[in-house]
């Protein structure tokens, strides 16, 4: 494992694909690949497949692991780094953890544990589990939980040198910026987890990536958005972070009941994908879809 290489790809647009149906409800193998390959060509180096926006809870075992085969034979011969998400129960974690090495990925995206009760140091377990069941990957934990505390986190990375970074997605920078220090800020390679919207407040406390799923909508703009934060170049972030919030409202609404609904709308609409995602996810009723397709058109993508 090189692990410059995989702190370098974490430090980047990590792009969270979302996983096309066909008419029939299965998945569009044909239409994710083709998917894939515009992310690419746009100047993606970093894919998760199985994350949330790929309705990674909606998806049966077996398609999971199929996304993550389509994922790393599109990206054998290309220059990119392949995130897979893991989760649920940890027998299923570790076990798709160690499908994704088997396949070739470089790293592994451990959802947020879905239980009623997560202590702190049972969080540190549950991750403790899947990363020493796949020492030759890099490790990369999904916060969402406000609860936990960064020396957990610290904790962690001490047990597990593998566990090189974290996809930090509680939204409050404050709190980020505290946590990250707790846990290490050079130790780990912060990703800004709620996309673009927070990706200029969470630069400022460490962060040094975001996830975006507007990616797979507009490549050029996300691209943008990284290029001028590394920049320094504030104003030129808040031009894009002006220029997309209206579309990353509407993710963001009802506790981002559309995050996944819009993107695929999008896509839709540039005759890229249908528009059909999984309960508890729900279709677009027309007058959004009418405003996402005047939104997107402005992009002039």
């Amino acid at each position: 494992m090189d692990r410059a290489a995989l702190r370098a790809a974490l430090a980047d647009v990590v792009a969270i694909p979302v996983t096309p149906f066909d008419a029939d409800g299965a998945i569009d193998r044909a239409a994710y690949r083709l998917l894939l390959r515009r992310l690419l060509d746009g100047g993606v180096r970093t894919l998760t497949p199985n994350g949330n926006t790929g309705e990674f809870y909606a998806l049966a075992p077996e398609e999971r692991r199929t996304v993550v085969e389509d994922t790393l034979a599109e990206t054998a011969r290309r220059p990119a780094a392949v995130l897979v998400g893991v989760g649920h129960d940890v027998p299923t974690a570790v076990a798709a953890a160690r499908h994704a090495r088997d396949h070739g990925a470089q790293m592994v995206m451990v959802h947020q544990p879905v239980h009623p009760y997560v202590s702190q140091d049972g969080w540190v377990d549950y991750h403790r589990a899947v990363a020493e069941s796949v020492p030759e990957l890099g490790v990369v934990p999904y916060i969402r939980n406000p609860l936990l505390d960064g020396d957990r986190m610290a904790l962690l990375g001490d047990l597990c040198p593998n566990v090189i970074g974290a996809k930090y997605a509680v939204p409050d920078a404050a709190r980020f910026g505290a946590f990250a220090r707790d846990a290490g800020l050079d130790r780990f390679v912060w990703i800004a987890g709620l996309a673009e919207l927070y990706a200029p407040a969470y630069w400022a406390m460490g962060a040094t990536g975001f996830t975006s799923g507007l990616v797979n909508v507009a490549p050029s703009l996300s691209r943008g958005m990284l290029t001028a934060l590394r920049a320094g170049d504030r104003p030129g972030a808040m031009k894009v972070w002006e220029r997309i919030r209206p579309f990353e409202d509407l993710r963001a609404a009802q506790q981002s009941a559309n995050n996944v609904t819009v993107v695929k709308e999008a896509l839709a609409a540039l005759g890229l994908c249908r528009r059909d995602v999984r309960p508890p996810s729900r279709e677009l009723p027309d007058a959004q879809r009418a405003e996402v397709a005047a939104l997107i058109k402005d992009w002039a993508i």
